[in-house]
C-alpha cells in the first residue's frame, strides 16, 4: 500500500511555484498578486485564509487580505469584489465561503471577473471545465488530478467511482476524470444519496474519490482488493485520548480500506495540502495569462 501523501507533494509544488517567481523577478516581470476577502470572524476561514497568506508569502507572491465586519452588507461587498475586478496588480482573488447568512453566496461568486476567478468557481470556468478548454480548475479537483498523476495511478480505461455530488468536488472530479486528458479517460460512476445498490458499485472500481462528509463511511467490505482510494472528507469525531479532545477522520474508514489498496490518501495530510498549493498554481496560471 502506498501513501498519496498531499502534504510532501504540496511543498514540492510550492516549492516548484517559488523557484517560477524568482525567475519572474530576476527578469523583471511582474510578481503574482493574490487577494482574499473575508466575512465575518468564523474561525476556521480565518484559520484557512491566514494559512494561503502565509503560502503567498513562501513563494514569493504578493498578497492582500481583506477583512470585513460579520454585519457587511451585500452591496458593500459587492462594491469591494468589483474594486478588485479592475485593479490591474491584483492576479487573481477568492471570496473565502462560507458567507453570512444575509449574502447571497451566488450572487457574489457570480460577480467575480472569470479571469481572476482562481477558485474555479464562477459559471464561465465551470463551463470551460466541462468542455475541457484551458480554464481554472477549482483547487480540489485540481490537488485529486496532481496527486493522481505525480503518483502514477493509472486511471486511463479504469472503473472510477465518485461518491458526491457537490459543485466543489464530486461533479468536477466525474467529468474531469472521464475527459481525454492525461488523467482522466476513465469510466465513471457518480454516486449519491438515492443510489441503490452502492456497495455493489463500489466493489467494481478500480479507483474511489469518497466526498460526502459522511465519517468513515466506505468501509473495507464496500472495496476490492488494489483499489485506488481518494479521501476527500474531513470531520472533527469527539475522542477523550487526544489532548484536543478529537481526531480528525475522513469519509473511508482508513484502518480497514488501507489493508485493501494499493494507494490511498491519509486523512490528514492528503488531498487538504494540496489545495492551497493547486490556487497558487492559478494564481501563477492568471498572471502569466496562458489560456
Amino acid at each position: 500500500m502506498t501513501l498519496l501523501d498531499g502534504k510532501k507533494t504540496s511543498a514540492d509544488i510550492k516549492e516548484e511555484i517559488a523557484l517560477e517567481v524568482s525567475e519572474l523577478k530576476r527578469r523583471e516581470q511582474k510578481t503574482p498578486h493574490l487577494a482574499a476577502v473575508i466575512v465575518g470572524n468564523d474561525g476556521a476561514s480565518l484559520t484557512y485564509v491566514n494559512a494561503k497568506v502565509k503560502a503567498c508569502e513562501r513563494v514569493g507572491f504578493e498578497s492582500t487580505l481583506i477583512r470585513l465586519p460579520e454585519n457587511t452588507t451585500e452591496d458593500d461587498l459587492l462594491n469591494e469584489i468589483n474594486i478588485l475586478n479592475i485593479d490591474k496588480d491584483v492576479d487573481g482573488f477568492i471570496v473565502q465561503l462560507p458567507l453570512p447568512k444575509h449574502i447571497d453566496e451566488q450572487k457574489i461568486l457570480m460577480a467575480v471577473d472569470p479571469d481572476k476567478d482562481v477558485d474555479g468557481f464562477h459559471p464561465t470556468n465551470v463551463g470551460k471545465m466541462a468542455l475541457n478548454l484551458p480554464t481554472f480548475i477549482s483547487a480540489t479537483p485540481s490537488g485529486i488530478l496532481e496527486l493522481l498523476d505525480r503518483y502514477n495511478v493509472e486511471t486511463s480505461g479504469k472503473n472510477v467511482v465518485v461518491l458526491g455530488r457537490s459543485h466543489i468536488v464530486g461533479s468536477p472530479m466525474s467529468i474531469l476524470l472521464s475527459q481525454k486528458r492525461k488523467v482522466g479517460n476513465a469510466t465513471v460512476t457518480l454516486c449519491h444519496s438515492r443510489t441503490k445498490n452502492l456497495a455493489e458499485i463500489t466493489k467494481t472500481a478500480d479507483i474511489i474519490v469518497a466526498a460526502l462528509g459522511i465519517p468513515e463511511f466506505l468501509k473495507a467490505d464496500m472495496v476490492k482488493d488494489n483499489v485506488t482510494v481518494i479521501d476527500v472528507g474531513i470531520t472533527r469525531v469527539a475522542d477523550s485520548n487526544k489532548k484536543s479532545g478529537f481526531r480528525l477522520v475522513g469519509d473511508v474508514d482508513f484502518e480497514g480500506v488501507s489493508k485493501k489498496a494499493a494507494f490511498i490518501t491519509p486523512v490528514p495530510g492528503g488531498v487538504g495540502p494540496m489545495t492551497i498549493a493547486m490556487l497558487l498554481k492559478n494564481t501563477l496560471l492568471a498572471c502569466s495569462r496562458k489560456f
